[in-house]
């Protein structure tokens, strides 16, 4: 063989060494599998990945839950809650109907619902009583709240105007040991004016509708009356306390509150439900923030159990790169091996995360039920938590951002080993084998 042969050959063998070439990842592949000598190596790697694994499943679940606990709240919250509340200044709202009504006309406004609520201590036929919130509404309005009349279990609401009747809260019901067409009694501290100082007002109503709206706070607590009836049971004749108004879009609601305000014609003051339930989301906004930190530390540790086991490594093969080395591998060519190595594990723990945390998700009503049965606890009250099933809420983008992270923290795990790996010197690591 010739000198020109041999340099043909080199060619020949260039493109086939080159970044990332076959012979770069069948090493890679080879330190990656536990041999006894590696056995300490491998039982890094291996902690590494699960630790990858459990922090990317983790964080995909627990954000997955706080987004579907969010979203569950806000809209059974403004599904039965106004998103602008208006109010009277001055002198009470007697012509509701035409406030409502101009109100009803400013485009983006859904509806509106005049409205008369007081608390009440509701008992029914035996020793049991507990309190609760009336809200006397009219029918057409009523039936426009989806979360009330999409969800009414036991009864109807037509005919709810012209009847006596109320619409009550399934645990409400269940707590009073009521049922449809049973006597609820309210009990009203603001009753009739005597001689003798004010007496409480206390009526019976039958219950024509049950509804579950799957907020445990509203389904133990609410009473919808009519309207007229509960003007009469508050003493608020041909009057309301407020008009809530229903818009279309309700993350808008504070560029329309001036419009709203200006179309009632009249002197009134309104708050937006971003108002009245600020301290409330804040706080899951804050929730969600700190968990996410807490659990991407999951992700950090698995990290830097890889730069501890590939400094193993490394050093286990000290006489391996040298080798490498004097057979014309060139720096890059191993610490690429190395990166290989060490990012390898990174992006199958991190698949391996995805793929359990969005199964999770997808079955989570079942793995709560499966664990509520192995260990005989609910694990999830509905007094406790307000809703009646564990809401997951996967969201593309914090998903693609997760598996991002997780992936740019084990490629950045990888460097400081492989290059260390690089710079190497054979003549060094061949003279201390």
């Amino acid at each position: 063989m010739t000198v020109a042969d041999t340099g043909r050959g080199a060619a020949k063998r260039q493109p086939g060494a080159g970044p990332f070439s076959r012979f770069e990842w069948l090493l890679a592949g080879r330190y990656l599998r536990s041999r006894r000598r590696d056995a300490g190596v491998s039982v890094i790697a291996g902690f590494s990945f699960i630790g990858i694994m459990l922090g990317v499943a983790a964080l995909i679940i627990v954000m997955s839950v706080m987004n579907g606990f969010r979203t569950e709240l806000l809209s059974r919250i403004l599904g039965v809650n106004g998103h602008v509340i208006v109010m009277p200044i001055d002198q009470p709202l007697t012509d509701y109907a035409a406030v409502a009504d101009r109100i009803d006309k400013v485009p983006g406004v859904a509806f509106t619902m005049p409205l008369v609520q007081g608390q009440v201590l509701a008992s029914g036929q035996g020793t049991s009583s507990t309190g609760a919130l009336v809200k006397g509404v009219r029918e057409a309005d009523l039936k426009h709240l989806k979360p009330v009349a999409e969800n009414v279990k036991q009864g109807t609401l037509d005919g709810f105007d012209t009847g006596e009747g109320v619409a009550v809260g399934s645990r409400l019901a269940e707590r009073l040991g009521l049922r449809l067409g049973d006597l609820i009694t309210l009990i009203s501290p603001d009753g009739d004016v005597t001689p003798l100082g004010t007496t409480p007002r206390v009526k019976a109503y039958p219950i024509t509708a049950i509804f579950e709206i799957g907020l445990s706070e509203y389904d133990a607590g609410y009473v919808y009356m009519p309207l007229t009836e509960a003007q009469l049971y508050f003493n608020s004749e041909d009057r309301t306390q407020s008009v809530e108004v229903f818009v279309d879009d309700p993350d808008n609601v504070q560029a329309m509150q001036p419009e709203i305000e200006a179309a009632a014609q009249r002197p009134v003051y309104s708050v937006t439900w971003q108002t009245q339930n600020q301290s409330f989301f804040s706080a899951l906004e804050v929730e969600r923030n700190v968990m996410f930190i807490i659990l991407t530390l999951i992700v950090l540790v698995a990290a830097l159990n890889i730069i501890s086991g590939l400094f193993m490594l490394v050093k286990g093969k000290g006489r391996d790169i040298a080798i490498l080395r004097t057979m014309g591998a060139s720096r890059g060519s191993v610490m690429r091996i190395f990166f290989i190595t060490g990012a390898s594990i990174g992006v199958a723990g991190t698949l391996a995360g995805l793929i359990i945390g969005v199964v999770f998700c997808l079955n989570i009503e079942s793995v709560r039920a499966f664990f509520s049965w192995l260990s005989g606890v609910n694990l999830f009250d509905p007094e406790i938590y307000f809703l009646s099933q564990l809401p997951a809420e996967i969201e593309t983008g914090e998903v693609v951002l997760v598996v991002a992270m997780a992936i740019g923290l084990s490629f950045l795990a990888t460097i400081l080993p492989s290059w260390q790996a690089s710079r190497l010197d054979p003549v060094e690591a061949l003279r201390y084998e």
